[in-house]
Parts: structure tokens; sequence; C-alpha cells
């Protein structure tokens, strides 16, 4: 298992955290006994400092190993429950096995935050949201309503108007937040659906309905399509150019040809980073034809989209002003832990009318704007804001700029490395977090997997055209330069050395 350098204050970091979860839940269990009369609070309160002992012994063992061993051992889906005790009986065991199966568990679960994973759109950690996490999970608030979360919604709330302003919309626009990004998006198509109909949340779909998006969009929109009774023979995977971004002549004609066929255009669904060359929209011309033809205009920045938050890469987003809805995702380019999904719209009338439904059993208290529950898809919802709101209290806005900058930088140095070294083919688009290339021929598909299989790095691949290549994803903005380069380095030995398992 090779051995990659780590970052020097990543245990250190989450250790702190962990310790002053254990002080604060202690010191909140105390004061809920004394509170409530409770004559066993003691005994509660020791059970949870017990357990966060344990949790502070996993979480230290692990940073620990993960020091030394960024990729975790392997084990294969067909021998997992051989590898690991995972059955269920109807007795309990003792604290002392279930910490043993718990660090068995752990230890070989992928390490999505150290500088050996490169594989997905999210990666690293960054302390202050994990410690916003672990508080989160602690007072277990649900954001449905303010009787159940109080001052939690003004903290979502602030999260959400912060976006907002930066987008330049004014006080008429909204937010709210959801389970990741394709479900962000399915909120924009259904905000797009009753925008154009608003009998449709009443009769149902009883229009040829036409949604648009780029080949090279996430897999989620014809998901949605089918969820919102479009229906996905309805949705239009429109061309892209040489870079990767949606063709807008190419939607234009598409737009007219629908028409011409009694089609109703309702969305056009633009990307902010697509997921395999992480390409750029054109946000100008798409809201020119949006406004041209009266469609929803909604933009997926799942995965780009915090380019909101750089001086530097804002540019990236050009228009963004112009569109109805917009989505981020904070866990991928801002650090978060997973999950924290935002999506913003121009004008939160859009919010209420397609979400929002009374029930007196739960909307007792307080005006709509403190119940978000109404303008969510869903009622119980746990606190994913508190994570984002930590962080950016934190670091503040400049901060945030740093951690989308760095991850352009160690493109950069991706990039760089790639196109000065002849035994790589560069496939990469500039201005993007994503560097993909091919090594000596070797077909990316199976470089990864003897990569994954091996426990050296974790890396995926992605196509393009005619093209499949390496894609790493530079998303972990706790990585340093020379974390990228000891990246090419292991690679480059594990070729060297393992000429059985790969060949051109």
């Amino acid at each position: 298992m090779t051995t990659l350098q780590p970052g020097s204050n990543k245990p250190a970091a989450l250790s702190n955290a962990s310790q002053y979860l254990k002080f604060m839940s202690s010191a909140c269990l105390a004061d809920a006994g004394r509170l409530f009369g409770c004559t066993n609070y003691k005994t509660g309160t020791q059970t949870m400092e017990n357990t966060l002992e344990v949790f502070d012994r996993l979480v230290r063992d692990l940073l620990a190993d993960e020091a030394q061993n960024p990729v975790a051992e392997h084990v294969p889906s067909g021998k997992v429950y051989e590898r690991l005790d995972l059955k269920l009986q109807n007795e309990g065991i003792s604290a002392s096995e279930l910490e043993a199966s718990l660090k068995d568990l752990i230890f070989t679960s992928p390490r999505t935050a150290t500088n050996g994973f490169f594989n997905q759109l999210f990666g690293g950690r960054q302390d202050k949201a994990i410690l916003g996490d672990l508080l989160s999970v602690i007072l277990n608030n649900s954001m449905a309503t303010y009787k159940a979360a109080g001052p939690q919604i003004a903290v979502e709330k602030a999260v959400l108007r912060e976006v907002c302003d930066m987008i330049s919309w004014g006080p008429e626009s909204d937010g709210t937040l959801a389970p990741g990004g394709s479900m962000t998006n399915f909120m924009g198509m259904l905000m797009a659906r009753d925008a154009f109909n608003e009998t449709t949340r009443f009769a149902g779909v009883h229009q040829k309905m036409t949604v648009y998006t780029s080949i090279e969009s996430h897999y989620s929109t014809p998901k949605n399509a089918a969820f919102s009774g479009i229906g996905r023979d309805n949705v239009r995977m429109i061309a892209t150019d040489t870079k990767g971004r949606m063709d807008n002549a190419a939607l234009r004609k598409a737009i007219q040809d629908d028409i011409a066929n009694g089609f109703h255009p309702v969305l056009i669904n633009c990307t902010a980073g697509t997921t395999v060359l992480g390409a750029f929209d054109n946000l100008v011309e798409a809201a020119a034809i949006a406004k041209e033809f009266n469609i929803w205009l909604h933009v997926d920045g799942a995965y780009g989209g915090s380019v909101l938050f750089s001086d530097t890469y804002r540019h990236l987003v050009e228009g963004v002003e112009l569109v109805d809805s917009f989505t981020i995702n904070a866990h991928k380019m801002l650090g978060t832990p997973l999950s924290c999904s935002l999506i913003v719209v121009k004008n939160k009338k859009n919010l209420h009318n397609s979400f929002s439904n009374d029930a007196s059993y739960l909307y007792q208290t307080d005006h709509d704007g403190f119940n978000p529950g109404k303008t969510s898809i869903q009622c119980g919802r746990r606190n994913d804001a508190l994570k984002l709101w930590a962080l950016w209290k934190s670091v503040g806005t400049n901060g945030l700029q740093d951690i989308v900058n760095t991850q352009f930088d160690l493109a950069d140095t991706g990039r760089d490395y790639v196109r000065n070294h002849p035994d790589y083919t560069d496939y990469s688009v500039d201005d993007t977090v994503a560097v993909c290339f091919n090594y000596k021929g070797i077909p990316a598909t199976d470089l990864c997997t003897a990569l994954y299989e091996h426990s050296e790095l974790l890396v995926g691949y992605g196509s393009f055209r005619e093209d499949t290549f390496v894609r790493l994803v530079t998303i972990n903005a706790t990585n340093e330069t020379q974390d990228i380069l000891n990246f090419f380095k292991t690679l480059e030995t594990f070729v060297a050395e393992n000429p059985e398992l790969l060949s051109a």
C-alpha cells in the first residue's frame, strides 16, 4: 500500500472538534436533567460521555492510520459479508465488541478525506464544517418549523439570503436545502412545470411538456422528468461543443421544432460544471433563449456553482442573475460533509406555489417565513445548514473563496504535469477542477480499477464523445501541490511495478 504525505493539521483539527462535541453534549444532557427534574440524568450523561470516548478513540485511530495508508483495504463486494461481521442478532453485544466491529468497519470504508481520494466530486475535511454537522446531530432538530428548530431556522435563512444577495437577486428571492443535487434539480423542474401551468399540481400533467439539457449534464434530469410526469421521452439531450458546453444554436432549433410539433417547452437545464469535463454552459446565451420563448431557466451548479464565491472564477457563471433557479452543493467545492445542497429561486412565490401544503398539526406558530416545511419537498428534514454556516462564519466569504481557488490551482498543477510529460495524453478543459488524461495508452477503465483493487489510489474514469480517460478531480482543498505530484508518482510507480496487470 503506497504512503502519500498527508497535510499536517488534519488530525488535530478533527480531534478538537470531537473534544468540543464531547464537552457540549455532556453539558447539554446535565442541564436537561436538572431542568426536567430527572433523577437519573447523570446516568444518561455518563452513557453519552462513554459513547463520545469511543467516538474519540475511533476517530483518532482512523486519522492515525489514514496518515500512513490514504487508501483503505479493498474489500470486494462479493466478499464483504465474509470479511466483516455485519449480521444482526436478537441479543445485544458488549460495548467493547461493538467498538471492535465499528473499528473494523470504518477501517475498511473508502477514505474520502485523504490525499489518495480523487474519485468523485467531493473530498477532504473542513474541520469547522464537521463541528457544525456533529452539533446538528446532537441537537437533532427537524427543519420544518420554527417550533421544532428555533434559531436553526434563522441559520438556514441567513445562509440562503447571503447566496441570493451574491447572485444579485432582490428581497423576493429565497431558497431551501435538500439531500443532494438530484433532489434540488427535481425541485427546479417541478417549479418550472408549475410556472408554465399552475393547474398541473392539482389536475396532473395533461400537456406535452418538454425539457432541454446538455448531453453532458447530470443523469438526474431524465429521472426527474419521469418523477414529475413530464416523461423521460420528452427530455431533449442537446449536443455540446468541443469543450463540453451546451450548443445553444442546437438548443434554439430543438425548441423551435418542438413548438412546431405541438409540444410545450417548460425548462432549460444548464450545467455549471459538467460531471466529466467540468464544463460550464453559457448562461448569458441560454438566458436570452429562455426569455425569447418564456421558458424557466434552471442552473445545475451542484458541482461548479460554488465559483459564485470566487472573484477569479465567477465569470464562469456570468449571467447567473438572469436565471430562475440555481443550485449549489456545498459538500462539493466548499468541502462540507455530505450532504449540503442548496436551491435558490429568483421569486420565492414559486417555492410556495409548488411545495406548500397546510397541516394544522404541524404549522402551529410563527409565520410561513420561519416554517420552511412549506417551501420544501420534505417535512422531516435534518439541519444541513449549520455545517455550512459554521464553516462560513469561521473563515468568512474570503475563506470560502480561498477554498474554491485552491482547487483550480491544484487542477492547473495536474494539467501542467500531464501536458509536459510525453507519456500522458491530455483531454482536459481549462478553468475546471477536472484533470482528464490517459497514461501510456493504458485503458483508463483497467488502470483505475487496478489502482482501486490494490488499494493504491481512488480515481475514476469518464468519457467525452469517443474518448475514455482517467478523471482526476482536485476538489479536496486540503490537498497541496505535492499531493497532486505524488498522485502521478504513485500511478507511474504502480504501472512500472505491475506490468502483468496492465497493457496498452
